[in-house]
């Protein structure tokens, strides 16, 4: 990755439940969701990358669930609320973009809450379909070509 501060998170490591708390800090409060057991399970096969600050604090994180015919599902994309709009983001997204690449893949698809696909439209990725709700808000299916 050509961002020294960004590194790939093994599951279950100290790491890992940094990137929980802070997931469950910008996604999951505001909604008043909790992880279950069962879902920080299924993440097991999942690649997960944290992005570090200087003081080796992880201030955002993503993951990517692999799929078929080399397509990878962006998920759980957060940014520390007291750092957004200040392109850490951008920046985690296209190194992580770059890493897939690399490793063969081809595409890459997200469900975007209604207020991210500003964000994710910058990042050259494409509506796909209608609106459909999750979690109990309004989402986007989004892809991008890599």
């Amino acid at each position: 990755m050509n961002a020294h501060n960004i590194i790939e998170i093994e599951f279950g490591t100290p790491e890992y439940d940094e990137a929980i708390t802070l997931r469950d800090q910008v996604l999951r409060k505001p909604l008043n969701l909790k992880f279950t057991e069962e879902q920080i399970a299924e993440e097991f096969n999942q690649i997960h990358f944290g992005y570090y600050n200087e003081h080796h604090e992880l201030i955002a994180c993503l993951s990517y669930q692999p799929k078929e015919d080399n397509i990878l599902k962006m998920r759980q994309v957060a940014v520390d609320s007291s750092i957004q709009n200040k392109g850490i983001g951008s920046k985690l997204v296209l190194a992580t973009e770059q890493w897939a690449k690399h490793k063969g893949f081809k595409k890459i698809i997200l469900h975007a809450r209604d207020t991210a696909v500003p964000f994710y439209n910058k990042l050259n990725y494409q509506l796909v379909d209608e609106p459909f709700t999750e979690v109990g808000i309004k989402h986007f299916m989004m892809e991008k070509y890599i």
